[in-house]
């Protein structure tokens, strides 16, 4: 008896301790300013599939001529993904479809994009992408900007 109380209490104490290095993770990740929720789908093929799947969660930190994605559910305390502002050409944008609906927040703006030759995509609020179109607007003179 004793030993199974000692077992359930350390899985308590090891979950909330778990939960709370996630919290950590993403106020260090917030604390520096510039983050916004931001779902992506990464090497989408030319007709992108709506049935929602692989979209990943995460939050992105704008970092000068970058953008940083880091995954929500993860404890990595470095960048899944990083993408240049010179490399990031818009293609389209348009809203959730289908089963999309369910794997995105329910305010989500869908952002086909190319990276460097690899299709993406990025879905986020409107407040989020009328920042983030403006920050690639605002890339400084000489570079090239394409948005759709």
């Amino acid at each position: 008896m004793v030993l199974a109380l000692l077992i359930c209490g350390t899985v308590v104490v090891l979950v909330a301790v778990g939960l709370f290095v996630f919290g950590l993770r993403r106020r260090l990740i917030q604390r520096s300013g510039g983050t916004f929720d931001c779902s992506l789908r990464w090497n989408v093929p030319a007709e992108p599939d709506r049935s929602g799947k692989g979209w990943v969660y995460g939050v992105a930190r704008y970092n000068g001529d970058r953008i940083n994605w880091f995954r929500v559910f993860s404890y990595a305390p470095r960048p899944r993904r990083t993408l240049e502002r010179s490399a990031i050409e818009v293609l389209s944008r348009r809203a959730p479809e289908g089963e999309e609906e369910l794997a995105l927040l329910s305010d989500a703006v869908i952002l086909g994009c190319a990276h460097s030759g690899v299709r993406l995509e990025l879905a986020m609020s409107d407040d989020a992408l009328t920042g983030f179109l403006a920050w690639l607007e605002a890339a400084p003179p000489g570079q090239r900007v394409n948005v759709a």
